[in-house]
C-alpha cells in the first residue's frame, strides 16, 4: 500500500474539512463553518484508530487534509508570489508540504495518544491543535501565523471579546472544542443522553461567549487619543519600481495628503499615514524626500508616519536593507525619532527561510529584520495631543506579542502600514484586514490601517471595523482613533494558553511513553 493512501470515506472527510475550512474564512467569513470545519478531522482520527497500521493511516490523513485545507485558504499565495517572481512559487509550493506535514505530526500524535493512554480525543484533539497553531508561528525565517482557528470568528467581534483574556489561541482552543464536542455529538446520536450533554454544551460555550462579549461591549471605557488620515494612493505593482517613477510616485502620496488635510477642515488630522514603501526608495538615496516632508510636517503642524527602505553599512562594509518606517515630526527643532525596522519579514519575498546563495538572494527579498519596537511619543501642536503609538508593517499583524509588546510600552494605540497591491484580484487583502480585530481586541487598542491598494481602515478596541476602503481605489480617510483605559489580562500575560497547551501536549506524549511501557 503506497504510504499516503486513503480509503474512499477518508477522502470524502479530507475534501469536506477543507471546503468547510475555507468557507469560515474571508472572504465568506461564515460563522457555522468555524464550529464544525474540524469534525471532519476529529473523525478521521477516530476512524483511523481501527486501521491495521493506524499512525501510517493518521499521518496521510494529516497530510492530505493540512495541504487539502492550507491549499484552499492560501491559494492566494502563489499568485502573489508570481507576481513578485515566478521562482517564489517554489517556495510557496514547498511552504505548502511543509504545513501539511506538520498537520500529518498532529494527527499522529493525536491518534497514537489517544490509542495508548485512553484518553478521549475531546480532551486530545484540541490541545494538540492549539499546540501546532503555536509551533506554525514559532519555526524561526519559516513562521507564518497565518489565519488561526481563533481568526475565522473575526468577523463576529462580539463572540471573540473573550480574546482580551485568552488571546486568539485560547478562541483557537474553544473552537476546537465545540468542534470535537459537536462531532462525538454526530458520532454516536444514537445515545441520546450523550449527544444532548455534548450538544449542549457547545451551546451553554456560545451563550457564555457572547454574553461575555454584550457585557464587554457595554461596559469597556472607551476614548479618542486623535485624529488619524491615512493614504492610500494605489499605486500598481510594477508601476512604483518603473524606473525613474519614484520622484513621481512621492509626489502623488504628498499631494493626496494636501487633498485629505484641506477636504478635512476644520477636523485637521494630528498624524497622517503613509502605506508601506509608500516611496520606491530610501531617504539616503533620496535626501530630497526628507526635506520637502519636513517642510510639509512644520508648515501643516502634522507628523507623518511613512513607510519607506532604510539602508544601513556594517563594520566590515556590507549595505543592509530594512522594510521601514519613519515618523518625520511637526517642530521646527532638530528633534528626530527611532525609525522602525520591520521584525517579521515574510518567508520567501523578503527573508530566504534558509541561507541562500547570493547569487539567488536577490529573487527572496535579501531584508535584515529589526530588533526594537519603538513606542512614539509626539505632541501635537496644534490639538495639544500626545500621541503614543506604535508600528506594524504588512503581516506582523498577524503576531500577537508585537501588539502587546507595544501596549506593555505604553502605546495607546497602533498603525498598520501595508503594501497589498502584489495579492492582485485575490482573498488575501480580506485575510490580511482580519487579523487587526483580534489585535484589537487582546491589547484593547484602537488601529489605523494604510494599505497601499486596501483595504485601509480603522479598528476600534472591541474589535469593531470602521469606514474600510474599496480595494484598487485612490482615497484617503480621516477618523478618531480611540484608546481603552487600563490594560487587558492578556495584554499582562501574553499567550498562556498557547504556552499551557504546549505543557499539555508533552504531558500528554510523555504519559503515552510511561503508558506503552
Amino acid at each position: 500500500m503506497r504510504p499516503l493512501a486513503l480509503p474512499q470515506a477518508d477522502w470524502r472527510l479530507v475534501i469536506a474539512g477543507a471546503v468547510l475550512t475555507a468557507a469560515a474564512y474571508p472572504p465568506f467569513h461564515l460563522l457555522l463553518p468555524s464550529f464544525v470545519c474540524l469534525v471532519p478531522a476529529a473523525w478521521l482520527i477516530l476512524d483511523g484508530a481501527d486501521d491495521p497500521r493506524p499512525a501510517r493511516r493518521h499521518l496521510a490523513q494529516g497530510f492530505w487534509f493540512g495541504l487539502a485545507a492550507n491549499g484552499l485558504v492560501l491559494h492566494w499565495i502563489a499568485v502573489a508570489l508570481w507576481n513578485y517572481t515566478p521562482l517564489s512559487v517554489i517556495g510557496f509550493a514547498a511552504g505548502l508540504v511543509g504545513l501539511a506535514l506538520v498537520s500529518a505530526i498532529l494527527f499522529a500524535v493525536t491518534g497514537w495518544v489517544i490509542r495508548t493512554t485512553g484518553v478521549s480525543v475531546l480532551l486530545v484533539f484540541p490541545v494538540v491543535w492549539v499546540a501546532h497553531e503555536w509551533i506554525v508561528g514559532h519555526l524561526g525565517d519559516f513562521r507564518f501565523p497565518w489565519l488561526g482557528l481563533g481568526t475565522s470568528l473575526t468577523g463576529y467581534p462580539t463572540m471573540v471579546q473573550i480574546a482580551d483574556i485568552v488571546g486568539a489561541r485560547g478562541v483557537t482552543y474553544l473552537l476546537a472544542l465545540a468542534n470535537v464536542a459537536l462531532a462525538l455529538a454526530l458520532r454516536h446520536r444514537a445515545e441520546r443522553r450523550r449527544a444532548a450533554v455534548l450538544a449542549a454544551g457547545v451551546v451553554v460555550g456560545i451563550v457564555v461567549a457572547l454574553a461575555y462579549g454584550v457585557v464587554r461591549e457595554r461596559t469597556l471605557d472607551l476614548r479618542p487619543v486623535g485624529v488619524v488620515t491615512v493614504i492610500q494612493p494605489n499605486i500598481g505593482f510594477r508601476d512604483k519600481w518603473e524606473p525613474g517613477q519614484g520622484d513621481q510616485i512621492f509626489s502623488d502620496h504628498l499631494r493626496l495628503s494636501t487633498e485629505a488635510f484641506a477636504a478635512e477642515a476644520p477636523r485637521v488630522p494630528d498624524l497622517i499615514v503613509w502605506p508601506e514603501v509608500a516611496m520606491p526608495g530610501s531617504f539616503q538615496r533620496n535626501p530630497l524626500w526628507r526635506v520637502i516632508l519636513r517642510q510639509f510636517t512644520v508648515g501643516s503642524k502634522t507628523p507623518l508616519f511613512v513607510g519607506a527602505l532604510d539602508l544601513s553599512e556594517t563594520d566590515d562594509g556590507r549595505v543592509e536593507l530594512y522594510n521601514a518606517g519613519f515618523l518625520i515630526g511637526a517642530r521646527d527643532t532638530a528633534l528626530t525619532y527611532p525609525v522602525y525596522h520591520k521584525r517579521y519579514l515574510v518567508p520567501i519575498t523578503e527573508r530566504a527561510p534558509i541561507a541562500a546563495p547570493r547569487a539567488l538572494s536577490r529573487f527572496f527579498g535579501g531584508f535584515t529584520p529589526g530588533d526594537e519596537l519603538p513606542v512614539y511619543e509626539v505632541e501635537v501642536e496644534r490639538s495639544r495631543n500626545v500621541l503614543r503609538f506604535g508600528a506594524l508593517i504588512c503581516f506582523e499583524s498577524a503576531f500577537e506579542d508585537l501588539a502587546r509588546g507595544y501596549r506593555q510600552g505604553g502605546a495607546e494605540f497602533l498603525v498598520n502600514i501595508t503594501n497589498d497591491v502584489w495579492f492582485g484580484h485575490t482573498v488575501g487583502p480580506h485575510q490580511h484586514a482580519a487579523h487587526l480585530v483580534m489585535r484589537a481586541i487582546e491589547s484593547r487598542v484602537g488601529i489605523a490601517r494604510a494599505a497601499n491598494s486596501g483595504i485601509s481602515e480603522f479598528v476600534d478596541p472591541l474589535g469593531r471595523i470602521h469606514e474600510p476602503t474599496a480595494l484598487n481605489a485612490r482615497t484617503s480617510k480621516t477618523r478618531e482613533v480611540l484608546t481603552a483605559e487600563g490594560m487587558s489580562l492578556y495584554a499582562r500575560f501574553g499567550d498562556w494558553v498557547g504556552m499551557l497547551s504546549l505543557l499539555a501536549t508533552a504531558l500528554l506524549v510523555g504519559y503515552a511513553v510511561w503508558r506503552r511501557r
